[in-house]
């Protein structure tokens, strides 16, 4: 599961009012919900796009800090999706979980990249025993 911030001054709730809504929108009705970090994000067991498998999709709240979005997206095997004629799929898959991700956060794919790398130094400067 990954957790996407928002840029400085934005917040989750302001670019996306009605999640459950913009998940059906990008990749298909949630079918259920799954518990991560104390909030319930959504499911989607059978997205509309052949590459997905699964998608859990929603906002995690912080009582002390912005919301985050956290997304996890299960993709099923090249050589599978290929062998279905579902080829021309996967570039779809790409624009949908990059403008899934640019409409929450404000950030292009180039930014989010940058700010994991920033968030994996900074963990790995962070002594453990403080």
């Amino acid at each position: 599961m990954r957790e996407y911030k928002m840029r400085r001054g934005e917040y989750l709730e302001e670019r996306i009012p009605e999640m459950e809504t913009t998940v059906e929108e990008y990749f298909g009705p949630p079918t259920a919900t799954e518990e991560f970090e104390g909030s319930d994000l959504y499911v989607v067991e059978d997205p509309e796009n052949a590459v997905f498998e699964r998608i859990v999709a929603g906002t995690v709240e912080y009582g002390s800090k912005k919301d985050t979005l956290a997304v996890h997206f299960e993709e099923r095997p090249a050589e599978e999706v290929i062998a279905e004629g579902n080829a021309d799929a996967a570039a779809d898959a790409v624009d949908a979980k990059n403008d899934f991700l640019l409409e929450a956060t404000g950030r292009d794919a180039k930014s989010r990249r940058e700010s994991m790398k920033r968030t994996v130094e900074d963990d790995a400067e962070t002594p453990d025993n403080v």
